[in-house]
């Protein structure tokens, strides 16, 4: 015999089913055997249609494939529902056997009191649980299928067929009490678990349609608060319930609503009913129960909050590389990003491309509705084209942010090998005065994001209650009224309340809030088609300055609407104090000593706040480049001429010689420099010059290829590659290089990788050389080079409308510009971007900086003679610089760096009158070590590996016209595109709008043959709304039209672009760098 205990159907005396015995009847013999060979005919008739209609195998794989994910995915889920509730009723059993086996020294009376067992409380539970079932039934049954059905003509013959909740009742797995906060309630957290064989079944008759749930999972925290705790029975005035967290929800599906159980939708049905239950029981929403009359539960329902929390998510530090090549033989990188949660509030940062010490530097504000209970979890993923990879999470309980004010601390990840985060949190208090107000505003200035938001410095917390009397429809019909409240940009819905002129809401909203002083509440009382106004209300958040305790609680009139109607809200304006023995500005980078600060937890500023706060200074003297800025080098080519060119211009069939006329194409760093064409010579010469700066210099090479100009296809004369590093070495090279691929034919280079100083009387020599020098193509040597690093700027003026702008900065020297990132809403931008350019003569040129909101309304400007650069020691000038057309304390903060292009020739083939200098024939020249590259590094690397800036560039319009209502995009060209093969490449352009599940923006160009600087000029429209076109990514990819059995390379560069960082009604036409993707 089994076990009492054991599990149905595990017992030992189990034996298999027997065969249908003898003495059954036969009629339900003959059933069965119907019903075996139904159900084989049924599964051979989807073949036999396929076959019967011509349909590929592919649609009954696909159906096969189908069936199976939902067979495993039922089968799982029921016995993940069989384990849950066989533990819940063995749990004393597997408790003993399995955790005190492995703690047989703890004496028997030692407990953890922290989270009590109320075994008292499931006995009870277990009890009334058979009178809970009745309840609901009677419930669904007599009340809620009635409103079902009178709620659509299609669900008039809906009946709940059977309703059963089991015999397992909820269980109380601990309950931790809270009454060391506040002595006017009573706070419990109680742990749920139910793992129940609940049973509810729906059937709606005129459809043939049956659905139901068999079994249910739920496992959550609670959060319990009895308040107010008065002197009269019962004690307490209201019962107010909710989950700190999402509860984990599973269900299983049983009639139609199987096939819910399928992959992909499964997970997406119990996220739409868990949204369903935060929506009223996960905060910041709350079930309240009033046990006595005439209590203000609307302050009970939608309590101020307890604070808010400033969260700077600065950097990351050893995360583990993710895109492994080979199958993880070689190590890769990772492009990581961070999940932000703290309650329903989800935030995501931007990802870094390929970096395991990623710095994000970006600030969120969330508030804080519950401490103890509310944490902040964070998560960080490695960002791939299918499904993202894990990297690990922290979670930080916010009690300890409110008891120490200012966290700033390292924090270990969890559930990864290595990896941490780098967080400051910062507890605001809510102060009731606008006594601080104007201090809060100008510390705010001086933080500076990333995020599209700057700091906050109150939050407004609106009450909406009730309205009275609203205008009627048309044919005197009862109004739909719900409001729509904004602020700025932001706007917020209440719900509908139908068939009434005197609706009550009872809704609460938060706005955070930048500057009170200059912003309104706009309210508008719409009916539910949001077609029709029944009223509206501006209010001046300045009125709620002057009035007591910031708060604003009464009727008020609307603005066309009826003369008596009337709208009664609350209004209460808080401002967000950072305590004063802190000071909220950028933290401190990480100690140098790898473990230093960081326990298991990664939290000890808990025990020392006081520490974290060492006061900085607001604006630093100097910028902070990477080190890897100015260490960029010159290569110069100089084309001089070729010999013994094979004739391809034959006559008569090849019987008469001819001659080629030569061209040569060269191709370096994802850059292509095409020679002129010389007309019927088999030794032509050329005697030109390139100069290219390499960004990433580690195994590339140098393509020379060289074709005779015909006037339908090109011939091809030959070719030959270079590897750098031998040029690096050799620093100067002047010889003939043999052509690959053909019979004859040699190239004469002079290859020259310059050596850069910082020696101003050598400056002199190279000019004075310069002006002795003529090129073919009219090239004249540059002298230096010159990086700009653009940190940040200050102070800048307001946009004519009053709101901070948008800034972008070009940086322009002769004919070559450059432009920033644009910087969101700050009068006080960041950048940290370098740039660099070829300079002729440093005597006579200027480098000029820009400033504009979104390449628009100018900002201010600044114009540097580089003549002043010479002057400054080492020829680097680092510091604050007044911009021009801007306020008087506009200032922006730059690195600029120059540095002489020295070379052998202005001393080896220096003119005889040369007395620039007191150079001799014996002096040394200055070599260059490039000590910057790792060259154990280089064979990793290939023509594919370049950087961002050699895959050449797309031109773009992206705009949105308010008169057509629709965002439109506009390709125009592209330039330096990387070849895919001898013949360049045939490009394309295609791109989506994302997020955008179903491809319905996807769009492409027309394919432009064999040309690496194609012209487009195709506009694509989109019918979408301003709000929706803002958030918007454009995802684009300029593509090589390949056969599908071709070896050359698809995809040329990438570009991703966020619409929101770009005025879309003002429209921006530039030229964007492409990312070229790692083989």
């Amino acid at each position: 015999m089994p076990t009492a205990d054991a599990e149905p159907g595990m017992g030992r005396g189990t034996t298999p089913a027997a065969p249908a015995s003898p003495s059954q009847p036969a009629g339900e013999r003959a059933v069965s055997v119907l019903w075996s060979f139904g159900k084989c005919l049924g599964a051979l008739l989807p073949v036999y249609l396929a076959g019967y209609y011509g349909f590929s195998i592919s649609v009954v794989l696909f159906g096969l494939m189908i069936y199976m994910g939902w067979k495993h995915s039922r089968l799982e889920k029921l016995t993940r529902l069989k384990s849950a509730m066989y533990l819940l009723e063995n749990e004393r059993k597997f408790t003993t056997e399995n955790v005190f086996r492995a703690k047989r020294d703890l004496p028997p009376w030692v407990n953890f009191p922290d989270v009590e067992k109320v075994e008292w409380l499931n006995k009870i539970l277990q009890q009334t649980w058979p009178f809970v079932g009745q309840y609901l039934e009677k419930l669904l049954v007599e009340t809620i299928a009635p409103a079902i059905r009178a709620s659509s003509i299609h669900l008039q013959t809906l009946s709940f067929t059977k309703v059963n909740i089991g015999d397992k009742a909820v269980k109380v797995v601990g309950v931790k009490a809270h009454t060391e906060h506040d002595k006017r309630q009573v706070m419990l957290d109680l742990y749920l678990s139910y793992a129940g064989d609940v049973e509810i079944n729906v059937e709606i008759k005129k459809y043939f349609c049956k659905a139901g749930v068999k079994g249910v999972q739920l496992h959550g925290k609670l959060r319990v608060i009895l308040e107010p705790l008065i002197g009269d029975v019962p004690l307490i005035g209201a019962i107010t319930m909710f989950f700190i967290r999402r509860p984990k929800l599973d269900i299983n599906w049983t009639g139609l609503t199987n096939l819910l159980d399928i992959p992909g939708l499964n997970a997406m049905s119990d996220t739409m009913i868990m949204d369903a239950i935060a929506s009223h029981l996960v905060l910041p929403n709350r079930l309240t129960v009033p046990l006595v009359a005439d209590l203000h539960v609307a302050q009970l329902r939608s309590p101020l909050p307890r604070g808010v929390v400033r969260i700077h998510l600065l950097e990351a530090e050893d995360l583990t590389a993710k895109d492994t090549v080979i199958k993880g033989l070689i190590d890769g990188k990772s492009d990581p990003y961070a999940v932000l949660r703290v309650g329903t509030q989800i935030f995501t940062s931007h990802h870094v491309d390929s970096n395991l010490n990623p710095q994000w530097r970006e600030m969120y504000e969330v508030i804080v509705h519950e401490v103890p209970g509310q944490e902040l979890e964070v998560e960080v993923f490695d960002k791939d084209p299918d499904q993202d990879d894990f990297l690990g999470r922290v979670k930080v309980d916010l009690d300890i942010v409110k008891k120490a004010r200012v966290v700033d601390d390292w924090f270990n990840l969890k559930d990864v090998p290595s990896g941490s985060v780098h967080l400051r949190l910062e507890w605001l208090s809510l102060l009731s005065s606008a006594d601080r107000l104007s201090e809060v505003i100008q510390k705010n200035q001086n933080l500076t994001s990333k995020t599209a938001d700057p700091p906050s410095a109150s939050i407004l917390a609106i009450y909406l209650d009730q309205a009275h009397e609203l205008p009627m429809r048309k044919g005197n019909k009862d109004p739909s009224p719900m409001v729509q409240i904004s602020i700025q940009d932001t706007t917020k819905e209440s719900k509908t309340c139908y068939g009434t002129n005197s609706p009550v809401w009872e809704d609460a909203f938060t706005f955070f809030i930048q500057d009170p002083r200059k912003q309104d509440i706009d309210i508008q009382v719409k009916d539910d088609d949001r077609a029709l106004s029944l009223g509206s209300l501006t209010i001046p958040l300045i009125r709620l300055l002057a009035t007591p305790e910031l708060t604003m609680d009464q009727w008020f009139q609307l603005e066309n609407s009826g003369s008596a109607s009337r709208i009664y809200i609350k209004f209460v304006l808080r401002v967000l104090w950072l305590s004063d023995d802190t000071t909220p500005t950028t933290p401190s980078p990480r100690p140098s000593a790898s473990g230093s600060g960081m326990g298991q937890g990664g939290i000890t500023s808990e025990l020392n706040p006081g520490s974290l706060a060492k006061p900085q200074p607001e604006r630093p003297q100097h910028t902070t480049p990477d080190p890897e800025f100015a260490t960029e080098g010159v290569l110069r080519i100089h084309l001089v001429e070729a010999q013994n060119l094979i004739a391809k211009d034959n006559f008569m069939g090849g019987m008469v010689k001819g001659k080629s006329d030569p061209y040569v194409k060269i191709r370096v760093a994802g850059i292509t420099y095409r020679s002129h064409t010389i007309k019927e010579n088999l030794n032509p010469i050329w005697n030109e010059l390139y100069e290219v700066i390499l960004t990433q210099l580690p195994g590339q090479e140098i393509q020379f290829e060289l074709f005779d100009k015909d006037i339908d296809q090109d011939d091809f004369l030959g070719r030959f590659k270079l590897n750098l590093r031998d040029i690096i070495s050799a620093q100067f090279i002047d010889t003939w290089y043999t052509l690959n691929d053909v019979k004859s034919g040699r190239v004469h280079l002079v290859l020259e990788w310059l050596p850069r100083v910082s020696d101003l009387p050598r400056l002199e020599q190279i000019l004075q050389y310069q002006t002795q020098q003529s090129y073919q193509n009219k090239v004249v040597p540059s002298a230096a080079v010159l990086f700009v690093y653009v940190e940040r700027a200050h102070g800048l003026p307001l946009k004519k409308s009053g709101k901070e702008p948008k800034v972008g900065a070009d940086i322009i020297l002769k004919n070559v510009s450059h432009r920033t990132k644009i910087c969101e809403r700050s009068t006080s931008p960041r950048w940290d971007e370098a740039f660099h350019f070829l300079v002729r003569d440093p005597r006579d040129e200027t480098l000029t900086v820009k400033l504009s909101h979104s390449w628009g309304q100018s900002l201010g400007s600044l114009t540097l003679p580089l003549r002043e650069v010479l002057v400054e020691p080492g020829l680097v000038l680092d510091r604050w610089l007044n911009l021009d057309g801007a306020l008087p304390e506009s200032q922006i903060l730059l690195r600029v760096t120059l540095k002489v292009l020295d070379t052998q020739l202005a001393v080896c083939r220096g003119a005889p009158g040369d007395t620039g200098g007191d150079v001799s024939g014996g002096e040394v020249i200055p070599r260059w070590v490039p000590s910057h590259l790792d060259i154990r590094q280089r064979g990793a690397f290939s023509m594919g590996c370049d950087s961002a800036n050699t895959a050449g560039q797309v031109k773009l319009t992206v705009s949105y016209s308010v008169e057509e209502s629709r965002l439109f995009i506009i390709v125009h060209s592209c330039r330096a595109l990387a070849a895919c093969s001898k013949d360049g490449a045939d490009p394309y352009v295609s791109f989506i709008l994302l997020p955008d599940k179903k491809a319905t923006t996807k769009r492409r160009t027309a394919t432009k043959k064999r040309d690496l600087n194609p012209e487009f000029n195709e506009r694509f429209d989109f019918d979408f709304s301003l709000e929706e076109s803002i958030q918007r990514r454009l995802d684009l990819s300029v593509k090589n039209s390949v056969s599908f059995m071709s070896r050359e390379r698809e995809l040329i560069g990438k570009l991703q672009l966020d619409l929101d960082q770009i005025d879309l009604k003002t429209g921006v036409t530039q030229w964007y760098d492409l990312v070229a993707e790692a083989n």
